[in-house]
């Protein structure tokens, strides 16, 4: 089934004297959502014991966890250190993401840097591809890693490089960012044929589980000549995308993504819209 939640905790939580992230999950339970994206993108800083705690509330309250690598991993970077380092990152994320009983990790392909496109993309699939040997010579690859769609244009991840990456391993799901899609495409996301190409594009490259239940982030973006600039709230309509489009087109296919909201202090009440808009659509079909 679809699942929706917040990435992190909204405002209101800790307005109402939450201090701790095992207490959400019982708090965006009663809102009606069952996804729940914990961030590690300013480095993994949660020991064993908390992890774990975190990962039984999940699990007594049924939500669905995923987790996002840190922000600074660069998969194409030629330099030896930095390269050491994207490692690290990934094992540590992925430890921690095991300790959690977390079911994705999400995380930023890389940057051009200074260099070709092409030659950036190909330290990226290299560089995931080594990656990949690792956690599983850990074995600690039974979770599944979403490289994810970016907003800047300089960034490696439009749709079509994403999918790519997914080729290098049916473990891999895509990460479809639709806001960032809208912002490095200067507001590309408007209509549902603009939203139905990107379902499109899924189905047609990957199709099947990964076309049907991938991971989706949602929220409206502002943007620059340059592409993302800062993420706002559904109540910030200056800024796109709406959810309302792809909200029929996934009730109409019956596809069955986890869709985290990135919305800046709102996540959760806008994940609560966007089930509400979801299962307005749905109920059109089954009436």
């Amino acid at each position: 089934m679809i699942l929706f939640g917040p990435s992190g905790n909204s405002d209101s939580f800790y307005a109402q004297g939450h201090k701790h992230t095992y207490e959400a999950f019982s708090w965006i339970k009663k809102l009606g959502l069952g996804a729940y994206e914990y961030s590690f993108g300013r480095g993994v800083r949660v020991g064993q014991p908390a992890a774990e705690k975190i990962g039984a509330q999940a699990a007594s309250h049924g939500i669905f966890l995923s987790v996002h690598a840190p922000y600074y991993i660069n998969l194409a970077t030629d330099e030896k250190e930095k390269r050491e380092g994207n490692i690290r990152f990934f094992l540590k994320t992925a430890q921690a993401a095991k300790w959690m009983g977390a079911k994705r990790i999400v995380f930023h392909p890389g940057s051009e840097s200074g260099v070709k496109r092409d030659l950036a993309f190909a330290r990226v699939k290299e560089s995931l591809f080594e990656i990949i040997k690792i956690l599983d010579s850990e074995k600690l690859l039974d979770i599944e890693i979403c490289p994810e769609t970016m907003g800047r244009i300089k960034q490696i991840g439009d749709l079509t490089e994403v999918i790519e990456l997914c080729a290098i391993d049916e473990r891999l799901v895509p990460a479809v960012d639709f806001g960032h899609l809208h912002a490095r495409g200067l507001g590309a996301l408007k209509t549902r044929d603009d939203f139905r190409a990107v379902l499109d594009e899924l189905e047609n490259s990957l199709g099947g589980y990964r076309a049907r239940r991938f991971h989706v982030h949602f929220s409206r973006i502002e943007y620059s000549a340059a592409g993302e600039r800062k993420h706002h709230t559904f109540a910030d309509t200056d800024y796109g995308p709406d959810f309302s489009p792809l909200a029929y087109l996934l009730a109409k296919r019956r596809l069955e993504p986890v869709i985290i909201c990135e919305s800046k202090g709102t996540m959760a009440e806008d994940a609560v819209d966007m089930k509400k808009m979801y299962e307005y659509q749905l109920a059109q079909y089954e009436n």
